[in-house]
């Protein structure tokens, strides 16, 4: 038998026992349970260490609300980190573990952070910036990530599904406590469609843990569950609120379904919205408040009644509001016995005597100062009236007056309003279509929490257009009092007094930020980390204005909250992607040749959109192995390349020739039919967007081919030009990218290869000279051979229809067997570029221009294509613009790498230098590490230093031309 469980009572079900396990050891519960209410029952106290001290912390809350009790479930790609145990339900092998702790939950190294908390002050990670020890930054920085964080996620592949919904209903209500309840029950019966959200597994509210209340509450969801227009989410957070009366729901899965996803993102569109979101209790302030059985009376009242656990046996309850009676009253009917030390001088004459009938020890106008005990509480000090005085006890309630959750509906930028009669903030005016009922709005009572969510169940269907008569509100039957709570004294001055629990913020914090000028709360927020951490301050907020408040000398409306931003509570990334992730998000296409690839040991790279060949294992190991030995055969025989993936557009009509002329920067007006041609597009402020070639095929038909990456921009901006710059145009583009596979057969034997392959073509100098076409068929589909080099050697571009690109692929490997024709990846392909001198997509960035990258000649005489205008800008124009240059590597066994800043020899390494390394490869016929780079045109020396600040990497290099191989193109030519 457990601890703490009482042998009757509570909404568990006895008949179904639940084995868990925290922190290794095995524990046994109910069907019903959840983490927290059972590890109570078995009289687990401490249950994790807090974010900065290391302090021992047991469960404060019972719900959403819970700053301390955050635990990691589940192993592997299963583990989830920082879920309140409050929130988890209990089912068959759940297993938990402790977080932020080490080696032991027992017994915390980090322990001793407490004992330097005069260093470790709010704002003390700014400060290491600055004064004298900002230069060993680089040393603490280590150990300040090191701590920073809590529970661990996971490295593995989860293996669970996520889903993501849209969904709609005529009426949301947000809550299903009495309130909610109330209003669904209205509106189903007004004729909406409605939707009831509730983040708890069972539907009721505070109404779960008042014994009074259960007769009331089985009536009640009885009568719902037969009305046909209602639907209920269980286990669902409302976490935003968007424009359009727009919900963000997460909804996690009943443990026990089968099959079901994990979680699921429900994204809500609703007529009306009824926010029944309740309250959460607040906590009292005094020194070590959060020892664990340190405790919020609500849950104290929801772990006994709900659960049929007693947390305690000898209890004291600071009270600042009459709910702390109803717990000590019900404490005391299970047998425990109860001390209360109400703040308030004046209490109900009906609660006094029903303490005095219970047992229950009252002490007015008395404060709790401070709790005693190490891993948990074992006694208090009080002050009352007649002075100090001490109590032995095993759990402390707290009931400091209660704070609704209004979060949802600021989270639109309705200013919360400030009501001093119940000393807490209430949603401000809602926009239409939106209302709020219960103890969100400052309702004391059940019975008027009811009367709200009855009117405003019947407004919202009202709102959607459903108007229909509804039944009178069915009230509870128990009377509750409903006198003002007293509000708080802060004990300023005194230790260990906690605001912020998971954050470790006490009032000595809140005092520091004040004295140092953080006087705002929303500079408070970030300066001492105050509600920044996984509960968002949901206990601590209010609390924290408060003191801020008297601080300042000013009234809480004039301090304000922070700004509240959705999520609500956290959201797993996985829920919002739902099946949308890896190449379900962004699907990778494949080349006609993909599978012969893989079959003959291709190591693939995603490329954009596309699946390519990165290297070939017969040529070496690893990339580093393969890559260099793929260039050499290139560069000595001949290498077979996949271009599948280039963009291809077939641009047609009687307009074409015009067109061309005005989208490429140099001309295509002369292009004659047969010949092919270099072409860079800019875009109308001037900068490059995207360089290929384009081949005339007959008088009006051009084939344009684009790179991988950009093919879909090109594409877009052909079509809007078409459509709104030029639309007397006679000139249609269409996308063919699909219908062609393409290869490519470059080297000094490619030549060989072709005419053993297409014999009946010729492919002699004469007749396919460099940025020729010639044209034929293979196995009846259509041939095209452009020769055009990107390589520096001889080099074909072979187009086939995609269906025949795997035949025409292995027929050219067939064929050119005798000259050693073999296949080489996008790696060899981008380190030939780079020798050769030839721009691309780390040159071609969005911020070079035609002159950046050395091709201002090509238009030097031309006007009228885009970008001519505002490409003549004068900081297009500016002596300093960084210039495309070429760089060796000057110093043995280092190399250079991409993105390295470049500054002078003799010129601090500070900012962005004199320019960057753009693309690096190692050169084999060079032998040494070289680049492209972009460098100040007006720098005039002929060494630079390349820094790499990202490993600490200073490598001196040589600027030399960018044409490193075959500055003639005698291998191209030839």
């Amino acid at each position: 038998m457990t601890d703490n469980r009482l042998p009757s009572g509570g909404r568990i079900d006895r008949s179904l026992p639940v084995d868990f396990r925290f922190d290794g050891r095995s524990y046994a519960g109910f069907k019903g349970d959840t983490l927290a209410s059972a590890l109570l029952a078995n009289g687990v106290t401490l249950v994790g260490r807090s974010f900065k001290y290391h302090r021992p912390r047991g469960i404060i809350s019972a719900g959403i609300e819970e700053p301390n009790a955050l635990v990691t479930l589940g192993a592997g790609g299963r583990r989830e980190p920082n879920v309140p145990a409050t929130m988890v339900e209990l089912s068959p092998g759940l297993t938990a573990e402790s977080q932020n702790r080490w080696p032991s939950l027992g017994f915390d190294l980090q322990g001793i952070n407490g004992l330097f908390a005069p260093l470790l002050a709010s704002g003390f990670y700014y400060k290491t910036f600055m004064g004298p020890g900002r230069r060993a930054w680089m040393v603490y920085e280590h150990f300040i990530r090191k701590a920073a964080g809590l529970g661990m996620a996971a490295m593995e592949a989860d293996p669970d599904r996520y889903e993501t919904r849209h969904d709609f209903a005529d009426v949301v209500v947000v809550g299903a406590g009495p309130a909610g309840l109330a209003a669904a029950r209205a509106a189903a019966q007004a004729g909406a469609r409605v939707l009831l959200v509730e983040q708890d597994f069972e539907l009721g509210g505070q109404m779960l843990a008042e014994p009074r209340g259960q007769d009331w509450l089985a009536g009640m969801l009885a009568e719902l569950g037969s009305m046909p227009g209602l639907r209920l989410m269980r286990r669902t957070t409302a976490f935003g609120l968007y424009d359009g009366n727009t919900l963000g729901l997460l909804s996690h899965a009943d443990p026990g379904a089968k099959a079901a996803a994990r979680q699921v993102f429900t994204l809500l569109r609703a007529g009306g919205i009824v926010f029944a979101t309740g309250a959460v209790e607040r906590p009292m302030v005094f020194s070590n408040n959060d020892r664990p059985g340190v405790m919020l009376a609500s849950a104290i009242r929801t772990y006994l009644n709900r659960f049929a656990v007693l947390p305690g046996r000898k209890v004291v309850i600071g009270a600042a509001a009459d709910s702390a009676y109803r717990t000590a009253f019900d404490l005391a009917a299970n047998g425990a016995e109860v001390v209360l030390a109400d703040s308030r001088a004046e209490i109900d004459p009906q609660l006094l005597g029903q303490a005095v009938r219970s047992g229950v020890e009252v002490h007015a106008g008395t404060l709790i100062v401070k709790a005693t005990g190490a891993r948990g509480v074992r006694a208090v000090e009080l002050e009352g009236r007649s002075g100090p005085f001490r109590r032995q006890c095993d759990l402390v309630g707290m009931a400091g007056g209660w704070t609704p959750v209004l979060h949802l509906t600021s989270h639109l930028g309705v200013k919360p309003q400030y009501r001093q009669d119940i000393d807490a903030f209430i949603p401000g005016g809602l926009p239409t279509g939106q209302f709020a009922a219960g103890a969100v709005t400052g309702a004391a009572t059940a019975a008027e929490a009811v009367r709200q969510g009855h009117r405003a169940g019947s407004a919202a269907a009202a709102a959607a257009g459903y108007d229909r008569k509804v039944d009178a509100a069915v009230l509870p039957a128990f009377e509750e009092s409903g006198l003002p709570h007293a509000v708080q004294a802060l004990p300023f001055g005194r230790k260990k007094a906690f605001v912020d629990f998971q954050m470790d913020v006490s009032l000595d914090d809140i005092a520091l930020a004040q004295r140092e000028g953080y006087e705002s709360v929303e500079h408070l927020k970030r300066y001492t980390t105050l509600g920044m951490g996984t509960d968002q301050g949901k206990t601590s907020n209010v609390n924290a204005v408060r003191a801020m408040a008297a601080l300042r000398g000013t009234p809480m409306e004039a301090a304000g909250t922070t700004t509240f931003r959705p999520p609500y509570a956290p959201v797993a990334v996985g829920a919002i992607a739902g099946r949308a992730k890896g190449h379900h998000f962004r699907p990778f296409r494949r080349t006609p040749m993909h599978d012969w690839h893989v079959a003959n040991g291709a190591d693939m790279l995603e490329v954009g959109l596309w699946m390519r060949p990165w290297y070939f294992r017969s040529f070496g190991a690893d990339v580093d192995e393969a890559y260099v030995a793929e260039m050499r055969h290139v560069r000595s025989a001949a290498g077979l390349m996949d271009i599948s993936t280039l963009g291809k557009i077939a641009v047609e009509g009687p307009d074409a020739a015009t067109f061309l002329d005005r989208v490429y920067a140099n001309g295509f007006a002369s292009l004659k039919v047969g010949r092919a041609r270099y072409g860079v597009m800019l875009r109308d402020d001037g900068i490059v967007l995207d360089d290929g070639t384009t081949t005339r095929i007959a008088e009006n038909s051009y084939f344009m081919t684009t790179s991988t990456a950009k093919a879909a921009d090109v594409m877009s901006w052909l079509e809007f030009l078409l459509d709104v710059a030029w639309p007397e145009l006679r000139v249609s583009v269409t996308s063919v990218t699909d219908e062609w596979a393409g290869m490519s057969v470059a080297g000094p034997k490619s030549r060989a290869v072709l005419a053993a392959a297409f014999p009946a073509i010729d492919v002699s100098n004469e007749a396919l000279p460099h940025m020729g076409l010639v044209e034929g068929t293979f196995r009846g589909s259509r041939l095209r051979i452009v020769r055009l080099s990107y390589s520096g050697e001889r080099a074909y571009e072979i187009y086939v229809g995609a269906s025949q690109g795997l035949a025409a692929w292995e027929h050219l490997l067939a064929m050119g067997k005798d000259s050693d024709l073999r296949p080489y990846g996008v790696e060899a392909l981008g380190a030939l570029r780079i020798e050769k001198g030839h721009v691309a997509g780390p040159e071609i960035d969005g911020r070079t221009t035609l002159a950046d990258l050395g091709m201002a000649r090509m238009v030097a005489k031309r006007s009228g294509y885009i970008g001519a205008v505002l490409g003549q800008r004068p900081a297009f124009l500016a002596p300093d613009r960084q210039r495309v240059v070429g760089l060796e590597c000057a110093e043995s066994g280092k190399r250079l790498r991409g993105g390295a800043i470049l500054f002078a020899p003799d010129e601090a390494w500070q900012g962005h230098g004199r320019g960057r390394v753009t693309s690096t490869t190692f050169s084999p016929d060079i032998g040494k590490s070289i680049g492209l780079g972009l460098l100040a045109a007006d720098f005039a020396g002929d060494e630079v230093v390349a820094v790499y600040p990202m490993k600490n990497e200073v490598v001196r290099a040589r600027v030399v031309s960018p044409v490193f191989l075959d500055p003639m193109g005698e291998r191209m030519h030839g």
